[in-house]
């Protein structure tokens, strides 16, 4: 099978990265933070995830580029949160020296030539819920020539087929192009197939956002939304594991509608998920209707928000968000 041994690095490699964010979240009473400069947070686990990933990709495939959300300089003003990481580090690789974490960490280059073959990693995404203790994923995709073609997103938080998936069992998702999407439980590597849910009435639908307000426009979801009938509240979670929701049927659309219209996508907060959507028969595009373009690097460029859904709805909410653009 295509890429058959890369998921299986890729799944080995977040299995460690969730075993130390785990280990951060048990052990320390208050986990450190510090600031980046878009002033948003990362943790001991976002850098220590970033680094036992890339250290698995290094041992395999040692001339792939890595395009990741850290940047290893947040560490070095920093002396207090870089001992914490590799110890934590150390304690998922007992081998690996503290110059291989750092460098590990700091591997990740922002000008990556998309006509070429690159893995994208989000350490922690959604580190606020991390810090909350509520949903937050861990994922990383291949890109081959421009295209999303294997993704992989560990949701420990979240509980396969709940109506509420906010403590659940844990959950890793992965799809590889053309073979499906698959869920396997925290508990068993036995993978499972999963797929959109079939409501093609958009009043039955269950919408999924992210939980931050600075985030997107909940007022604009709302207005989507009462234009769809929808009359459910809307299911507010962190991180990638809306797409989750989406791929598994828990949820039929997920809305991501920016405050800012200038702002465009990351590419490590959607390539495992948008994959993973696809691949479970569902659609992805922008609010305007238009593909994902995975081609421009670190940001989707040619892209404004998001838009997921079970596939039957999509041209209904497209029709809803253009009669308010």
């Amino acid at each position: 099978m295509a890429y058959e041994n890369e998921l299986k690095v890729a799944l080995n490699a977040v299995k460690k990265a969730l075993r130390l964010s785990g280990k951060v979240q048990s052990t320390c009473a208050d986990i450190k933070v510090i600031e980046k400069k878009d002033q948003s947070p990362v943790t001991i686990a976002d850098f220590g995830s970033q680094a036992v990933i890339s250290l698995e990709l290094f041992k395999w495939y040692p001339y792939d580029l890595i395009l990741a959300e850290e940047e290893v300089n947040n560490l070095h003003s920093n002396q207090d949160l870089r001992r914490s990481v590799v110890n934590f580090v150390k304690g998922e690789i007992e081998t690996v020296t503290e110059l291989q974490i750092i460098e590990a960490i700091g591997v990740s280059t922002r000008k990556v030539e998309t006509v070429k073959r690159f893995w994208v990693i989000d350490p922690i995404d959604g580190t606020k819920g991390f810090i909350r203790g509520e949903q937050y994923a861990i994922a990383m995709a291949l890109v081959q020539k421009g295209e999303v073609v294997m993704g992989v997103m560990a949701c420990p938080n979240f509980s396969f087929g709940a109506k509420c998936p906010d403590h659940g069992t844990g959950c890793i998702f992965h799809a590889t192009k053309g073979k499906g999407a698959y869920m396997q439980s925290l508990k068993s590597d036995e993978d499972r197939k999963i797929s959109v849910d079939s409501v093609i009435e958009a009043k039955e639908a269950r919408l999924c956002e992210s939980f931050e307000r600075a985030h997107v426009l909940h007022e604009t979801h709302e207005k989507i939304s009462v234009m769809l009938g929808i009359t459910e509240p809307p299911y507010r979670i962190d991180s990638q594991t809306k797409y989750a929701a989406v791929a598994c049927g828990d949820a039929s659309i997920y809305l991501r509608w920016p405050r800012n219209r200038r702002y465009r996508e990351k590419i490590w907060d959607h390539a495992a998920g948008w994959i993973i959507v696809k691949e479970a028969g569902g659609e992805v595009t922008d609010l305007f209707g238009n593909p994902l373009d995975f081609t421009t690097g670190e940001l989707l460029k040619k892209n404004f928000g998001i838009l997921a859904t079970n596939r039957h709805l999509h041209q209904s909410v497209l029709e809803a968000i253009r009669a308010i653009i």
